[in-house]
């Protein structure tokens, strides 16, 4: 079985193992990599934590667990030309650098293990984390209480002032929301890193974990005109365009399709 069937089969369990599923993401860039390894650093951590830990309920302990995590190295590798290895949660487990949705991914592992209540908060721009029912969220890389008005200056800093905080902003994160988020997020540094081929296989991940939407295709379509495949570029715009609620961006679409040979044409 191969690494993304190995991962497609840890997703699609019950409970989906979201972590384990994210590791076999690493074997397929990298055969060298061994999830028996990483699961090693894991168990260590797991009882670094849990041994300074304090003695509380176990809904407070979340900020606690970051924290800790926090001290003992885990950051925001925020390099202004980032490399692969800040997403892919090997790296970051060995470097304890990485972005943060892979810190918070192996933070809602150890939570796992301790028994711990916390989720995940698809948060755009910068993943979140957050302890059922609270009314505050936490930040993965040091384990900050954001509350709105922090999450409205977050996005403030990264999108401008035209992008108001919505409800969907704040939407607990699945187990396909965080796979997806992390394959689109590598598609984008393969992709910045001159890596076409690996890019295309976090690309195709996408689709292979959920519904995929309209950047997707377009992404994707990126992919195949800069590997020269006019007619798998040309089955991704059609389906942008069939997606397409933009005007603007249909009619540049079309103009796109106008340019590329027709199905069973010669190119």
């Amino acid at each position: 079985m191969n690494p993304r069937q190995k991962c497609l089969d840890c997703f699609h369990s019950v409970p989906p193992a979201t972590f384990e599923a994210a590791l076999w993401i690493g074997v397929e860039h990298d055969a060298l990599v061994d999830p028996r390894q990483v699961f090693e650093w894991i168990d260590q951590l797991q009882r670094q934590v849990s041994a300074t830990l304090p003695m509380l309920p176990a809904t407070e302990l979340a900020q606690p667990l970051l924290r800790h995590m926090t001290a003992i190295g885990f950051q925001q590798d925020d390099v202004a030309q980032p490399k692969p290895q800040v997403a892919l949660l090997d790296k970051i487990v060995e470097r304890r650098r990485g972005q943060p949705l892979g810190l918070a991914m192996i933070a809602l592992e150890l939570a796992r293990r301790l028994e711990i209540p916390l989720e995940g908060v698809n948060f755009p721009g910068h993943f979140l984390l957050r302890v059922p029912g609270a009314d505050h969220t936490l930040d993965p890389c040091g384990g900050r209480r954001l509350y709105p008005k922090d999450c409205r200056e977050l996005l403030l800093r990264q999108f401008g002032p035209d992008m108001p905080l919505k409800a969907e902003h704040m939407r607990t994160a699945t187990p396909q929301a965080m796979l997806q988020r992390l394959s689109r997020n590598l598609r984008h540094l393969h992709h910045i890193n001159d890596d076409a081929i690996a890019s295309l296989k976090d690309a195709n991940r996408v689709f292979e974990l959920g519904q995929a939407n309209t950047s997707d295709y377009l992404a994707r379509a990126s992919l195949y005109q800069a590997l020269e495949c006019p007619q798998a570029e040309r089955y991704d715009l059609e389906h942008a365009l069939l997606l397409s609620e933009d005007p603007v961006q249909r009619i540049r679409l079309t103009q796109r399709l106008v340019t590329l040979p027709s199905r069973g044409g010669i190119h």
